[in-house]
């Protein structure tokens, strides 16, 4: 059943009108009464969702990662503001993400299983600016990677690019056991620190609200576009487009 959901991802993707491309997508699942679902809510949200709330009954969790390719990487990377093919693809990206659960959930239905999925993005309070589902923290209790300094989730795939997620009360096999909480070669790389334009990594802090700010500001420079409160600077480091390894002392200059 997992590899089909993999087929039915890939298929989507090759079906969808977007320009942005990808490489190969990453999933993982979890049990959902894996108990780290239940510590969510002391990393991302007080109250974030447990699987069993989002879905009564609800087995399996299930998460993917839609890396993005190099080329809008480094795009974004050079560009002196955000790159417009990396506000784009924020938006391309969040609808394919929703078509891909419609119709893995609409498999699953075929199966006579249940799913339940929410938004990729916008789930959130906008005073504390955390999400009640967070698809990175449900990604990460899947096996899908670590937390980097600039509080993505690394994948083998690096963190450049979306995640979706869904729960479903079909069994699905888990993943390997969950990466380290925090990824070590942060400790060595200082990048995204750096060259963040708004200083909200500073002292290994986030400033979640110098952060937000500076998104809205790219969303009103792209008015033409949907929604694109997105950045994406601290996203397209070292750490961009692989798992680094925790070792050595490699960064790219900002």
């Amino acid at each position: 059943m997992k590899q089909t959901i993999t087929d039915i991802i890939n298929e989507t993707i090759r079906k969808s009108d977007c320009r942005t491309r990808f490489r190969e997508p990453l999933t993982g699942c979890a049990p959902a009464d894996d108990p780290q679902f239940y510590r969510l809510r002391e990393a991302a949200h007080p109250n974030h969702l447990l699987p069993g709330e989002m879905l009564p009954g609800a087995r399996s969790v299930f998460a993917f990662f839609l890396p993005f390719d190099s080329q809008l990487v480094e795009k974004n990377r050079k560009h002196p503001y955000v790159s417009r093919e990396w506000a784009e693809a924020y938006v391309e990206t969040n609808q394919l993400i929703k078509d891909i659960c419609e119709e893995i959930c609409g498999y699953l239905a075929d199966m006579g299983f249940n799913a339940a999925y929410e938004q990729p993005t916008h789930n959130f309070d906008s005073e504390l600016l955390l999400s009640n589902w967070s698809h990175k923290h449900i990604a990460y209790v899947c096996g899908l990677g670590s937390f980097g300094r600039n509080t993505m989730l690394i994948t083998g795939g690096g963190c450049a690019g979306r995640f979706g997620s869904l729960v479903t009360d079909a069994y699905l096999e888990p993943s390997a056991q969950t990466r380290p909480l925090y990824h070590p070669f942060c400790e060595r790389c200082d990048y995204c620190a750096r060259i963040c334009p708004v200083s909200a990594l500073r002292d290994g802090g986030f400033n979640k609200a110098a952060c937000y700010r500076r998104l809205l500001e790219v969303n009103d420079f792209y008015n033409d576009l949907p929604l694109s409160d997105v950045c994406g600077k601290c996203a397209c480091g070292p750490c961009a487009l692989r798992d680094p390894a925790p070792n050595t002392s490699e960064t790219v200059g900002a």
